[in-house]
C-alpha cells in the first residue's frame, strides 16, 4: 500500500503528514506526486494569507525510510524519472513555499526521507533519530541532494567515510554537525515543532520569506541544489545497469546480505 499524504490545519499552521505504516513512510512515485499536490495546495493557502507556517512530519515513529523500492525491478527501473521527474520538483515545491517550514524528524530520515526533511527551512530531530543513506547495501549512490548537505556541513572526508561505511548519524550527531537545526528528546519533538511553528506563524513572515530567499540564493550560488540533484540522478541511472545494483536490490528483496563484485 502506497504512503498517503495528509494535509491538515490548526489555525494558520498547515501540517503535511507522510502516512504509510506498512512501508515506514517510504515514498514511491505516486506518493511524491501526491505530496507535490499537497504542497501546491499549501502554496495557494499561503498566497491567500490563510497559512503562515508549515509543519512536515511522518506518522508514527519514523519520518521517512526513503524510497519505496518494494517491487522495483532494478533492470527496468528508471532512476531519472523517479529522481528528476518526481523528487526534484517536489523538493523545489517545498523549498519554494513563501512561509516558514519546519520538519519534525522522529526516527529515521533516510535517503529520499533525508532529502525531503532537508528541503524544509528548519529541522528539529529526536536525539536518537537516524540520518543517512542506506545505499551501500543497494549498490547505489546517495541522491536527494545528500552530497551537497553532507559535504557542506561535514566536509568531504567525513561524508565519504559515512558513504563507504554505511553508518548513520543520530539526531544528536546531526545537530552537532549543523546538519539539522537542533536535537530534542524523542518524545518532545512534535510538541516543540508545533509550538515553534505557531510562533513563526505569528512572526513577520514577509521578512522571513526575504531571509529565506537570500539564504537559499547563497547556498545555491556554489552549485545549486537542483543542479546537484540532477547529477546524482544521472549517476544513479548509470549505476542501475551494474551487477552490484541488481545484487543489492535482489538481496533486499530476499532479506539477505548482498555480495558485491565491483561490476
Amino acid at each position: 500500500m502506497s504512503t498517503d499524504i495528509h494535509l491538515g490545519r490548526d489555525g494558520s499552521v498547515a501540517e503535511l503528514v507522510l502516512d504509510g505504516p506498512k512501508t515506514r513512510n517510504a515514498v514511491g512515485e505516486s506518493a511524491l506526486a501526491l505530496l507535490r499536490t499537497r504542497v501546491e495546495q499549501v502554496h495557494a493557502l499561503a498566497d491567500a494569507g490563510d497559512v503562515r507556517a508549515v509543519v512536515f512530519r511522518g506518522e508514527g515513529t519514523v519520518f521517512c525510510s526513503g524510497r519505496d523500492i518494494a517491487g522495483v525491478d532494478p533492470q527496468a527501473d528508471d532512476a531519472i524519472r523517479y529522481l528528476d521527474g518526481e523528487l526534484t520538483p517536489t523538493v523545489q515545491a517545498l523549498r519554494g513555499l513563501n512561509v516558514p517550514t519546519i520538519a519534525a524528524v522522529q526516527g529515521a530520515a533516510l535517503g529520499v526521507g533525508f532529502g525531503l526533511a532537508a528541503a524544509c527551512d528548519v529541522v528539529y530531530a529526536g536525539q536518537n533519530a537516524k540520518f543517512g543513506s542506506p545505499f551501500l547495501h543497494l549498490g547505489a549512490a546517495p541522491d536527494s541532494g545528500a552530497h551537497a548537505y553532507f559535504v557542506d556541513r561535514l566536509g568531504i572526508h567525513r561524508t565519504l567515510d559515512l558513504i563507504y561505511t554505511g553508518e548513520f548519524l543520530t539526531g544528536a550527531d546531526a545537530a552537532a554537525a549543523g546538519l539539522v537545526s537542533r536535537a530534542l528528546p524523542d518524545d518532545e519533538v512534535l510538541d516543540v515543532v508545533r509550538a515553534a511553528a505557531t510562533k513563526m506563524a505569528n512572526g513577520p513572515t514577509l521578512a522571513f520569506a526575504a531571509s529565506k530567499r537570500i539564504a537559499q540564493s547563497y547556498f545555491d550560488s556554489r552549485q545549486s541544489l537542483i543542479e546537484l540533484m540532477s547529477i546524482e540522478a544521472s549517476a544513479q541511472e548509470g549505476l542501475r545497469t551494474t551487477a552490484d545494483y541488481a545484487e543489492g536490490f535482489g538481496a533486499f528483496a530476499d532479506k539477505r546480505a548482498p555480495k558485491f563484485t565491483g561490476h
